[in-house]
């Protein structure tokens, strides 16, 4: 498979999180990906070390993307924010409104994601390829599918580049909502986010919180395997390695992978894949 291929990481919290993150990235590199992302918290809660972790990728001689969170945000931070990661050199977004945090209101100058693409536009020309977020099962805080789709549309109006979805297990709901956006007449690339299923603990947990649906009959099968972490993994392979392979029949432009700075099931779902 020579699809382009992506991973996702988030920053560690500790220094030991911090050395196995660059270990399983040095075995990551040997795929050979177009870019890698890492992810912002809440209120910028993370930020110092989600650009730190983009300082050490790029150091790598590896593409790096920063995820770009706006809530709480005044045009000025954004502002020194972008000339920083441009200083970096940084060419890549992923530019998102951000989890509001409990009791939160909507604080500061961007209210939508959209009005973050769209002040990045404007700040900064085509300096950055930018990326938004994508929901082929409905963003969990939507009134409607068709509120979301129309959402979705806004942001890429205002200016990005390409897509990258939550991740999801039913090929189905990722081929409905690109023929969904082609309607409206948004020809940007959508590239599937895709979560290997390596604890189903973490699985679980991870779902619940974000809205990602998991199939009754993949549910069931987890619960059925108890703690039995070798028939987890092996079934998680196989399940995943299936989607991903409907998805690429299906015209997917690349995959993104949230590896949850872990090596092992991403690697083995690339193994898998041909790659």
């Amino acid at each position: 498979m020579s699809l382009p291929i992506s991973f996702e990481f988030f920053p560690p919290k500790t220094p030991e999180g911090a050395d196995k993150l660059r270990v399983a990235r040095q075995q990551l590199y040997a795929q050979k990906p177009q870019f890698c992302s890492v992810t912002y918290g809440a209120g910028g809660s993370t930020q110092v070390g989600t650009f730190a972790a983009v300082r050490e990728i790029l150091a790598e001689g590896q593409q790096a993307a920063s995820h770009f969170s706006c809530i709480g945000a005044t045009k000025d931070s954004v502002r020194q924010q972008l000339a920083e990661l441009k200083a970096m050199g940084v060419k890549r977004l992923v530019a998102l409104r951000g989890d509001l945090p409990s009791g939160y209101g909507l604080g500061g100058e961007f209210h939508y994601a959209s009005d973050l693409v769209a002040f990045i536009r404007a700040e900064t020309g085509r300096d950055f390829h930018i990326e938004v977020a994508a929901y082929p099962e409905m963003h969990p805080q939507a009134r409607s599918m068709e509120a979301d789709l129309q959402a979705f549309a806004t942001k890429v109006r205002a200016g990005a580049d390409s897509a990258i979805t939550q991740y999801f297990f039913n090929a189905d709901a990722y081929s409905r909502f690109v023929d969904e956006s082609r309607r409206l007449a948004l020809d940007l690339p959508i590239v599937p986010g895709i979560m290997p299923i390596t604890s189903s603990s973490q699985l679980m947990r991870f779902s619940d919180a974000c809205g990602a649906e998991i199939p009754r009959w993949i549910r069931l099968r987890l619960q059925g395997f108890g703690d039995d972490v070798a028939s987890i993994r092996a079934f998680g392979l196989d399940v995943v390695s299936r989607l991903c392979e409907q998805l690429v029949a299906a015209g997917a432009p690349g995959l993104h992978f949230y590896t949850m700075n872990q090596s092992t099931g991403t690697l083995a779902l690339c193994q898998r894949l041909g790659r």
